[in-house]
Parts: C-alpha cells; sequence; structure tokens
C-alpha cells in the first residue's frame, strides 16, 4: 500500500546538489582581456549563459536546500545587472578605469583607449573580464546574497559562465 510521509524520518545532515540552468539566465556583454605581456585584444562581446549549482543540507522543516525560484530569481537579477553593459575589470594593473561625470575613462597601459557612457558600463572588482573572473565573481554575489538568508545551509557553490558554446569556466568554493 502506498503511503505518504510527514518527512520525519528524513535525514537532514546528508548533502544535496540543485542546478539551475534557464534560457533567461545569460547576459549580452561587451569586454575585452589583457594577456601576459603587452597584449590587450579589442572590444567585443558575447551572449554569456550561466548555470548554479548550491549543495548542502536539507531545510529540516521544506526538506529542499533552496527554493529553485528563489535560486533563478537571484541569478536572473545578477545577470541583469551585467546585461547589456561594458565589463571593466576595476583590479587589472594594466587598465585605469575612471569614472568622469557620466562618462567611464578606460585606459590601457597609460594610453587613452575608449570612452563609454556610465549608463553602459559595469566596472566590476576583478582582474579581468575573462569567463574565470565573470565566474568568481557571480559565485561571490551568489554566497553574498544566500548568507543573508538564515534559512540556507549550503557548503558548496558553483557557477559557470559560457561565453559561447562549448567554451565555458566553472568556479566552485566550499562553504563549510
Amino acid at each position: 500500500m502506498w503511503c505518504c510521509s510527514t518527512g520525519a524520518g528524513v535525514p537532514t545532515h546528508k548533502q544535496f546538489k540543485v542546478a539551475v540552468t534557464k534560457d533567461n539566465l545569460v547576459f549580452a556583454s561587451a569586454h575585452f582581456i589583457t594577456f601576459p605581456g603587452h597584449r590587450c585584444e579589442r572590444l567585443h562581446g558575447h551572449n554569456y549563459r550561466t548555470r548554479v549549482v548550491v549543495e548542502g543540507g536539507l531545510n529540516r522543516e521544506a526538506h529542499y536546500v533552496l527554493d529553485f525560484a528563489e535560486l533563478k530569481h537571484l541569478m536572473k537579477r545578477l545577470t541583469d545587472e551585467i546585461d547589456h553593459k561594458v565589463l571593466l575589470p576595476l583590479q587589472n594593473p594594466k587598465i585605469q578605469v575612471r569614472e568622469e561625470g557620466d562618462a567611464v575613462s578606460v585606459a590601457v597601459m597609460g594610453r587613452p583607449r575608449y570612452v563609454f557612457p556610465r549608463d553602459d558600463c559595469a566596472l566590476l572588482p576583478v582582474p579581468n573580464t575573462t569567463v574565470e573572473m565573470l565566474a568568481q565573481y557571480l559565485a561571490g554575489r551568489v554566497r553574498q546574497e544566500l548568507a543573508g538568508s538564515g534559512d540556507v545551509d549550503l557548503t558548496a557553490l558553483e557557477v559557470e559562465v559560457e561565453e559561447t558554446v562549448g567554451q565555458a569556466a566553472t568556479y566552485r568554493e566550499s562553504l563549510g
């Protein structure tokens, strides 16, 4: 006979992994990266896709790691912040980014290169706008946002950023 359980016997110390990948967890942005030596690539863009994975114990009351809707909403908000923006690294010693009123000027190796409207830029605390650094940045933002929620008991977090089909980087960090 089939019977429903109240869940009282479900051990909460087990670890589960929850992943979210949706068609709307994307951002289209322009960037350029610097390479070893004196090389800097040209400004270009990608249609990036993201994936987020969280690991942890079960919420004792709800019996899930994290509500899918909450995780999707969080990633959508974070990708929207950098969607249709020029991604600029603030921690790159080869790139000087200066806000000048409603504009952002960018010099590479001390030589002026670009001026963008401020509203079209995402100034990121990263050393380069590679997919590796974008994945780490987004993971940090997810961790920060979820830390404020006392209901979440995460042990690991993973964010993947794909810049084109077949080219992606995944950042993973243990939290507990």
